[in-house]
């Protein structure tokens, strides 16, 4: 009950943001620089999330949107530095726009404030959020939706001024990270993903969730198709974007085809098994003889530290006694490991195992990574836009259609390659067509929009234009028919004179059209 009295008088009672940020800030070592771009980041937050909200309907309140910022930069910032372009000290930077050291809690950034936003969003992720029976999605998958989280928390800043929604693609960090993370968003809730990626108990398996949620709101077979090029794609993205991690399961990969290479010959392999044993057994025996021998201790003390350079030496005897028990350990479990696989049953469940993470390490010999991906990109919008369908024909009151208009006018204007949105992609245009015409047909059932014209078509062509204008209140919208020559043009006008103006394309009915010329009626009832 008390929580539920805290959350009213928040509502009723306005916080002062800034005056939060300051009380966090006096406690922070930082120069005067940073707390004043901090402070203004804050600002345009404040001012353009009302906006930010409208556009995208389905987002987290801006009360918890600037309470998670504020506690990133008391919990997880220790040091923020701002290096000036072109100094001495930009030259650590290479040629990054900034540097996030997760484990000493610093940010090295140039002082623009939406790359400053995204290194304090990326700072404070928890970086593993699928868990760890998902083996290498365990990773990826937990990149992907990280890193879309962090390009969506700049976007109230980057787009949004308070008065005007601009995109530019370019500033987006990857355009395919952020389409992905808004598919997933549209289709499961923000608080889902939000729940998911705050997620740190590892209690609960918010993938296994996940695709269950999607199960449950589309169908079984949508899921499993959606999950699956998901899967797929998060893996081609890491490929692309991190080559440390690349390098690492390129290696993996190899040993386990190398293993799967060996159970071929039984007989080698449960020799090889035996011999490793036999190693495994030794080697635990020295450690047991060296820890209760101290003159095998202080050898084995001398021998470790007469390489190791200063920052990896072992300070104390007591020191390496715990890190060879900790190796001790390792090797115990290594041989109850080598010990099952000489278990008949458990042998071909591990080498069940090992060829089902050979099929996900075989994504990584795509020959043509980018082409691979961006197709991948387009099957999965095509799984994405019939679970859109779906979701439209659910929806019973004029309220939810009016959020679905808005969040597929906001799906429509998202960057894909470049400058291309993707309602100019010509792989998916049939499909986005569909469910703007379902749209269209429920707004007219549900006398939410009037029809522009008796022709179907020409209502179709003249209405569809909602979904590509940038205009944040849809509801103030009006719209006019005008003929310039031989072509005509739909213009779209907000309370704010706000005006956009838009071909008619397609085989029209012109005679119905120039009827209806010069006529400025408002869309929505």
């Amino acid at each position: 009950m008390q929580k539920k009295t805290d959350k009213l008088l928040d509502k009723i009672v306005k916080k002062d943001y800034n005056n939060e940020l300051e009380k966090v800030l006096e406690k922070k070592y930082f120069t005067e620089d940073v707390k004043n771009l901090l402070l203004s980041i804050l600002y345009k937050i404040e001012t353009a999330y009302k906006d930010y909200e409208k556009v995208k309907q389905d987002v987290e309140s801006k009360e918890e949107f600037i309470e998670s910022i504020i506690d990133i930069i008391k919990n997880n910032c220790e040091d923020i530095k701002i290096i000036k372009l072109n100094s001495e000290e930009s030259k650590m930077l290479g040629s990054k726009t900034f540097l996030v050291e997760k484990n000493r809690k610093r940010i090295i950034c140039y002082p623009i404030e939406r790359k400053l936003l995204y290194c304090i969003a990326k700072i404070g992720k928890n970086p593993k959020i699928v868990k760890d029976k998902y083996y290498i999605l365990n990773k990826t998958l937990s990149d992907l939706i990280n890193v879309g989280k962090s390009i969506s928390t700049v976007e109230p800043m980057r787009d949004f001024n308070g008065y005007s929604w601009t995109t530019i693609p370019r500033e987006i960090e990857s355009t395919y990270h952020n389409l992905v993370y808004q598919n997933m968003r549209i289709l499961v809730g923000s608080q889902f993903l939000n729940h998911w990626i705050k997620n740190t108990e590892y209690i609960m398996d918010y993938f296994e969730a996940f695709q269950n949620k999607l199960e449950e709101t589309f169908n079984k077979e949508e899921e499993e198709k959606f999950v699956s090029l998901l899967s797929k794609l998060s893996i081609l993205l890491m490929m692309q974007f991190d080559s440390k991690m690349k390098q690492a399961f390129m290696k993996e990969k190899k040993d386990i085809e190398e293993k799967l290479e060996d159970m071929q010959d039984n007989k080698r392999y449960i020799q090889n098994i035996t011999k490793e044993k036999r190693n495994l057994a030794k080697e635990i025996k020295n450690i047991d003889e060296t820890i209760n021998n101290k003159d095998k201790l202080q050898k084995e003390y001398e021998k470790r530290n007469e390489n190791l350079p200063l920052k990896e030496k072992i300070f104390s005897i007591r020191i390496l006694s715990k890190i060879m028990l900790e190796e001790r350990e390792e090797k115990i479990k290594k041989l109850e490991e080598l010990n099952n696989l000489l278990n008949p049953q458990k042998f071909l469940k591990y080498k069940k195992g090992l060829e089902k993470k050979e099929q996900y390490l075989k994504i990584m010999d795509t020959k043509d990574l980018q082409e691979e991906t961006k197709k991948c990109v387009i099957d999965l919008q095509k799984v994405f836009l019939t679970c859109y369908q779906i979701k439209i024909n659910k929806i019973t009151t004029k309220q939810e259609l009016t959020k679905l208009i808005y969040e597929f006018r906001y799906y429509c204007l998202l960057p894909f390659i470049n400058e291309q949105l993707m309602y100019q992609v010509g792989d998916i245009e049939d499909d986005i067509q569909k469910v703007q015409t379902l749209l269209i047909d429920r707004a007219h059932e549900m006398k939410l929009i009037d029809s522009m014209s008796k022709d179907k078509n020409i209502d179709y062509q003249i209405l569809k234009k909602i979904f590509y204008v940038k205009v944040i209140n849809l509801e103030d919208l009006y719209i006019k028919l005008i003929k310039d020559k031989e072509c005509f043009y739909v213009q779209l006008f907000d309370e704010n004179i706000f005006e956009e103006k838009l071909e008619i394309e397609g085989d029209i009915n012109k005679k119905e059209l120039l009827l209806r010329t010069n006529k400025k009626v408002k869309i929505f009832n």
